[in-house]
């Protein structure tokens, strides 16, 4: 079960840059109402490694459609 079920991200069918990905899960965050305290955890989690690390934090996270 992600971190945040309540929010679903759209990553199919998406551009795939991993700066796309990474605005696309910031901003689905924002519109949720988290915090910039939960903002920058998860930005710091996701870009800690590579492309497919950032995949996989977006799975932990989120619901990915």
């Amino acid at each position: 079960m992600p971190k945040y079920p309540e929010i679903t991200v759209k990553l199919i069918g998406e551009n795939s840059n991993a700066f796309n990905i990474l605005g696309i899960c910031i901003k689905a965050m924002r519109r949720a109402g988290l915090t910039e305290k939960q903002v920058d955890e998860f930005r710091m989690e996701a870009t800690s490694g590579d492309y497919q690390h950032l995949l996989n934090t977006c799975m932990r996270y989120f619901e990915i459609e």
